[in-house]
């Protein structure tokens, strides 16, 4: 398992020219409980609007996607394990986190199908129980972006000129720059935020 992830990694890393874009996140009316999946949701209406982040590149050609099946990091004993959440433009919040708990379970118990684990379209990775403040996350190749929130926490923010606590984390974005434009990456980010602070 270690080698193949050493493999794959050093691929993406070789290949990919990576950029990461960082923004805060006011994350208020989140349910933190319920994070990864309300992420899930927030990334796949805001790649229907962004679909060159919902891509592959195959040699020369940009291979848009037309579904939006979306792979979640999860550390196992053994290793990063990318299981992937099905069709997260058409299925509710409900669902969507009842995947990410079923599937984090069964990549850390070792126990899922190959299947649940290729095909994803983008990933979405949440480090922040490691008191990571923001990541620069590899690309997971041969997709072209990946989704990063870091440590969601109390801190100080300025709301109608007045200095309050708020539940503040940062979000990144990786992109492969061969496909993805800063500004447009940049843009995508924002519209997930918005997404995050409306819900």
């Amino acid at each position: 398992m270690r080698r193949l992830i050493a493999e794959h990694m050093s691929r993406a890393h070789r290949e990919v020219p990576a950029v990461t874009w960082v923004e805060e996140c006011d994350f208020t009316n989140v349910d933190l409980k319920r994070l990864v999946g309300t992420a899930l949701k927030a990334c796949a209406e805001s790649l229907q609007e962004f679909p060159e982040l919902n891509a592959r590149l195959e040699g020369d050609e940009i291979v848009y996607l037309d579904r939006y099946d979306l792979g979640i990091a999860v550390q196992t004993e053994q290793g990063l394990v990318v299981p992937v959440v099905r069709s997260c433009d058409s299925r509710s919040l409900d669902e969507l986190q009842g995947d990410v708990e079923r599937l984090a379970e069964g990549a850390r118990e070792g126990t899922l199908a190959a299947d649940e684990l290729r095909g994803s379209t983008f990933t979405v990775t949440s480090a922040g129980k490691l008191a990571g403040l923001l990541q620069t996350p590899i690309v997971n190749h041969p997709e072209v972006a990946i989704l990063s929130i870091g440590r969601i926490a109390q801190r100080p923010i300025v709301r109608d000129g007045e200095v309050v606590a708020a539940p503040i984390g940062y979000v990144s974005v990786t992109f492969d720059h061969r496909v993805v434009d800063g500004a447009r990456a940049a843009e995508f980010g924002l519209a997930v935020i918005r997404r995050l602070e409306q819900r």
